[in-house]
Formats: structure tokens, C-alpha cells, sequence
């Protein structure tokens, strides 16, 4: 063979390689308004700056037909580039290649895009679009699965891991990706469960439908398994663009600086944010739009646990993790989804040196039977843990209510807050006036010729005695009372000061946060 012909079967194994499963499938694909793999990495990284490895690989499995049936790449392009810049491993898992269903090729292809990750310091990004394991290769395609479920811990904390579901994934095929940072579904095309409808049906009875078990309103809504939900591809992979913004290559590194951007909000605008009647609602959004760079909030778990608020902002040009409580959704309470929220994204905040801020307006823990039957115990450990464990600068603004065990849980002196800020408005004690004149001066009202006329004069006497902040203040567990309109420079004042901070730990393997 001459150098030519040499040339001509290079070129002619690419064009092989890059048509995947053939024309045909590659057509029944775009059908159903989907891209196909390549189509999506050259959608999502830097033009001309993919570089494609192990793209002739082939499956060794001869059982089943499938000696007949081989492709080369098996059912997953790999490789690295570069997205605004900056360097990202990437694979793409390719539906015309028997369904993208994992094998053992396929699955060394991943672990070894995900070690050149590890080595280089780089974000990992996973275009999920698989029916799952391969069910032919066996036992063989299980072990592909376990090493990746190994890799995606090993890599936890060290590189930031984002997946993309594009397609169907079921089975054992949902855990690498649920073990990732991040999950961006897409609605109608992308599907997360552990068991079919099918199975479902002839196991439970059940007739449930795709979208309903595991589509992308359900886990954005209803199992939080989704941390962004999107309407088309183009929108799930430009909210990968965007998210990349905020957080850092790994976990050695700063996350990127951005131009800053003030907001154009009055004086009287912010002090009219909060309402005159401590007890009616407000939208905290607006408390974090006056405090923030301008246009700069991108929140996560945007329809799930909507009682608390989290996402990323730049305030000052800094990354920052927000935390907020929202008084349009139970009051701002916490319950079992909102701490289990709240405390995986501070987590993370933590594992990528991103500041916390908090905005607190919260009235409690969530009462009642179903959340104590179902651990809220537990679950509210986990946020308490989430903050006491972050040695990231950590910020708290009191904005309103900051009752009971939640004083403690939410970015409190305690927890190790570096510095905690409140508004003229904040109130401070272990339940609210009402219920605490009730225990407190239970007697005393009981026994009065006019019970309600005297509850009513404790209760006032109550509020205007702890429904402020400078008790706590005098204890110094605040630091800094302020006016609404200064939130934003002294947020920014603290940042600067303690961006650099340490702390130091007890020599350790790991804690043990309560699951």
C-alpha cells in the first residue's frame, strides 16, 4: 500500500466513523428532532477546537450477531476542546449505534475521556442519549457501568461533572449521572427512571406514561432529580455555556472573575421590598435582583422545594452561591425537599471554593406528621451539616423572621458564618410573638377578668422586645445591623476581605453526614 492509498483509507474510516449507525438511523434520529452526537459537540464546544479520541474503537463481543455488527467508535464519541476558551473533556453517547446502549468498549472509551479530566483539571460533560447496558456483552456491560460509578465519585470535588439528558435513560444507566454535579433534562426528549412504564405495569399495575415517570417536568418539579430543565437541545447545551460561568475548572482553582454590572434599583425601591406587615408574603427574588450584579441570577432547582431558593450570581464581578428562603411558597418554611436542596448546592458551592450568601426570612422548620414520619430530623440535618462542614466565605443577611432551629441551621454565627448582617426589620427569637406569649404567659392570661384583651398587650410587649435584631447584636451574633440599601457594599466589602480565608479541621478521612 502507498502513501496515497495510506491516505485514502484514513479518510475513508473517518467517513465511516462519523456516519455512526448509517444514514438511515442517523435520518429516524433527526425525526424526532434530536442531534445527533457530533452534531451536539460541535453545538456546544469552540468551533475547530474538538479533538476526537479512540475513534476507531470496536466492541469484541462475537455473541448474539453482534460479530456482524460493528462499528467503529461503539456508540460514544469522546474527546476534548474547549468551551469560551476554556478546556472541557466531553463524550457524547450516539443513539444510532444500538440505541447507545453501554458496553465494555464503550464504557473504557468514557472512563478514559473522564482520567484525561481528572489529570488535565477539567469540567466533564456528559451527552446522555442510551437505552442503557448492552444487554448482549452481559456481566460485561454491568462492570462498564460500576467503573464509571467509581469514577464519577473519585472525580466528586475535584472537577466539576455536568450531564446532559438527551434521550432515554434507564436502568443502571441514570446512576452515573445522578452521581454527577448536575442534571439538565429536556422536556418531551429526555427520560430518567429506573424501570420503564412497562416494567412498572406488569409489576405494580400501574399505566403510567414516559413523560410522567421520568420525563423533564417530573424530576424538575416533583423528584429534584433535574437541577435545569429546558424546552430543545440548543437551550440545554447553551445552559452549559452559561453554566461554566459561575464555577471554576476544579477544585484547585478560583471560579472566573466577571466585568461587573450594578443593579439600577432606588433607595426607597429596596426599602419597599419588604412589606409593611411582618406576616404578608413578598417575593425575595426581588431582595436578591437589588443586591446582585445586574441580570446575573442563575438559579438551580428552579421548580422543586420552591420554598428556598439557590443559583449562582456574580455580585461585585465574584461567583456566589445564593441561598434564600422564599416567603411566597410556604411561608419560607424548611422541609424535607428544601433542606436536602439547600444542602447539596452548598455542598458544591464548598467543594469549588464559591462563596455562600444567605438571605434569611424564616419562620421554622415545616410542622406536622408527614414531615416528622418522613425524617425531617434527618433531612434538616444534612443543611445544618452543609454549612457547619463549608469553610467557603460564608454571608448571611437577616432580612426577616429568623425563628426557632432555623436561626441555627441557616448561615448562623454557629454555623460558622464569617460575618452575619441584618436588616432594622429582622426578628430574632425562638418562635414568633403570638406563640411565644401563649407558652410564656400562659397563666398570667388565663387568669386575667380580659384573657384576650392581655394576651394581646404580651404579645405586643413580646414583639417589640425581640422582633428586632440588637439583642443579638449586643451578643455580637450579629455583626452588622444595616439599612436594606447598603446590603450590596458591605456584601461586596466582606468578599473582598475574607475570599482568601482558611480554616483548619482536625486530620480527618471524611465526616459522616446524615443521609
Amino acid at each position: 500500500m502507498n502513501k496515497e492509498d495510506r491516505f485514502e483509507l484514513l479518510a475513508e474510516k473517518n467517513r465511516v466513523a462519523e456516519l455512526g449507525g448509517g444514514e438511515k438511523r442517523i435520518e429516524a434520529q433527526k425525526a424526532k428532532g434530536k442531534m445527533t452526537a457530533r452534531e451536539r459537540i460541535e453545538k456546544l464546544l469552540d468551533p475547530n477546537s474538538f479533538q476526537e479520541i479512540d475513534k476507531f474503537v470496536v466492541h469484541r463481543t462475537d455473541s448474539f450477531g453482534l460479530d456482524k455488527q460493528k462499528y467503529m467508535g461503539d456508540g460514544v464519541v469522546t474527546g476534548y476542546g474547549t468551551i469560551n476558551g476554556r478546556n472541557v473533556c466531553v463524550f457524547a453517547q450516539d443513539f444510532t449505534v444500538f440505541g447507545g446502549a453501554l458496553g465494555e468498549m464503550h464504557a473504557r472509551k468514557i472512563l478514559k475521556v473522564m482520567d484525561l479530566a481528572m489529570k488535565t483539571g477539567s469540567p466533564i460533560i456528559g451527552l446522555n442519549d442510551s437505552a442503557g447496558a448492552r444487554i448482549q456483552e452481559g456481566v460485561s456491560s454491568l462492570a462498564g457501568y460500576g467503573d464509571i460509578f467509581r469514577a464519577n465519585v473519585k472525580a466528586s470535588g475535584v472537577i466539576p461533572q455536568i450531564s446532559v439528558i438527551m434521550g432515554p435513560c434507564a436502568g443502571g444507566a441514570v446512576y452515573s449521572p445522578a452521581l454527577t454535579d448536575f442534571i439538565i433534562m429536556v422536556k418531551d426528549t429526555s427520560y430518567m427512571f429506573i424501570t420503564g412504564p412497562n416494567v412498572v405495569k406488569s409489576v405494580t399495575g400501574e399505566d403510567i406514561l414516559f413523560e410522567d415517570l421520568g420525563g423533564a417536568s417530573t424530576h424538575g418539579h416533583k423528584s429534584g432529580v433535574s437541577h435545569f430543565t429546558t424546552g430543545s437541545e440548543d437551550e440545554a447545551l447553551a445552559m452549559v455555556m452559561k453554566l461554566l460561568e459561575y464555577i471554576p475548572d476544579n477544585n484547585m482553582e478560583d471560579p472566573p472573575m466577571s466585568k461587573v454590572v450594578p443593579p439600577t434599583i432606588s433607595t426607597e425601591a429596596i426599602r419597599a421590598i419588604l412589606p409593611d406587615n411582618p406576616n404578608k408574603a413578598y417575593n425575595v427574588l426581588d431582595v436578591i435582583n437589588s443586591v446582585i450584579d445586574q441580570g446575573s441570577f442563575l438559579e438551580v432547582q428552579k421548580d422543586f422545594a420552591t420554598n428556598l431558593i439557590v443559583g449562582f450570581a456574580k455580585l461585585g464581578g465574584y461567583s456566589v452561591g445564593i441561598v434564600a428562603n422564599q416567603p411566597m411558597a410556604m411561608a419560607g418554611t424548611l422541609d424535607i425537599d428544601a433542606s436536602d436542596k439547600g444542602a447539596r448546592f452548598i455542598r458544591f458551592c464548598d467543594a469549588f471554593n464559591i462563596p455562600v450568601i444567605t438571605f434569611v426570612d424564616v419562620p421554622g422548620f415545616l410542622p406536622g406528621s408527614d414531615q416528622e414520619f418522613n425524617g425531617i430530623i434527618r433531612h434538616g440535618a444534612k443543611l445544618l451539616y452543609a454549612y457547619c462542614e463549608a469553610t467557603v466565605p460564608k454571608l448571611t443577611v437577616i432580612l426577616r423572621k429568623d425563628y426557632g432551629g432555623a436561626y441555627d441551621v441557616l448561615g448562623s454565627r454557629h454555623s460558622g458564618a464569617d460575618h452575619v448582617f441584618a436588616w432594622p426589620t429582622a426578628e430574632i427569637a425562638v418562635m414568633g410573638a403570638e406563640g411565644a406569649a401563649n407558652i410564656i404567659f400562659r397563666k398570667e392570661i388565663k387568669n386575667a377578668k380580659d384573657p384576650e384583651k392581655k394576651r394581646k398587650e404580651l404579645i405586643d410587649s413580646y414583639q417589640e422586645r425581640f422582633a428586632n435584631p440588637y439583642i443579638a447584636a449586643e451578643l455580637g451574633l450579629i455583626d452588622s445591623v444595616i439599612f436594606p440599601e447598603e446590603t450590596r457594599d458591605s456584601l461586596i466589602k466582606a468578599l473582598r476581605l475574607i475570599s482568601d480565608k482558611r480554616e483548619y479541621w482536625p486530620p480527618r478521612k471524611h465526616g459522616n453526614i446524615p443521609m
